[in-house]
């Protein structure tokens, strides 16, 4: 995969920062294009909407989420716990963008992103708990893995380690998890 350009990387750092202030929709491209001193047309040039340009920022964290959860599927040998641990890591690490992308639900059901976020729940579900999950099973997962991604926005002050041991703790004890068990590989 290419890397972006310096100029397109600052097209969409700037249209992040102007999303997270104004919104998705209230944001045009002469906005971002005016903010970076270049002409609508130099913007056109390198993104051809404002939807492409929405799916540039959020690609990375699609592609990343589903690297991570393919890696771990086709393991024989993941504990419950690494999985917990590793979703938590992926949250934090993508925290802006979510962050940003949860303040427009609209836009995120226009991309169907809503639709790509369950299906990683399901498949997080199906690896903690088997193929055919009880619907108790179901609400541990969509509590745990759910409130995992809201801790990393809820507190993002919190020093990292403290705030993932305190999220992957939640999220294992919603999840039915022993974490010194785990650990242990007992």
């Amino acid at each position: 995969m290419a890397r972006p350009s310096d100029t397109k990387q600052r097209i969409m750092q700037t249209a992040r920062e102007l999303f997270a202030t104004k919104g998705v929709q209230q944001t045009s491209l002469q906005e971002i294009a005016d903010r970076l001193g270049i002409t609508k047309p130099a913007l056109y040039y390198h993104f051809a909407s404002r939807d492409e340009l929405i799916r540039s920022i959020v690609t990375p964290l699609i592609d990343d989420g589903d690297q991570f959860l393919s890696h771990m599927e086709q393991r024989d040998d993941v504990a419950p716990l690494e999985l917990v641990e590793g979703f938590f890591d992926f949250h934090h690490r993508h925290r802006a963008d979510i962050l940003l992308l949860l303040s427009e639900l609209t836009t995120l059901a226009e991309l169907g992103l809503i639709d790509v976020v369950l299906a990683w729940r399901a498949r997080l579900t199906r690896m903690v708990f088997g193929p055919e999950p009880t619907l108790e099973q179901e609400a541990r997962a969509v509590l745990a893995f759910g409130g995992m991604q809201d801790c990393t926005m809820q507190f993002p002050d919190a020093p990292f380690d403290e705030l993932r041991a305190a999220t992957v703790t939640a999220a294992c004890a919603a999840l039915g998890i022993d974490q010194v068990r785990t650990r242990s590989g007992l």
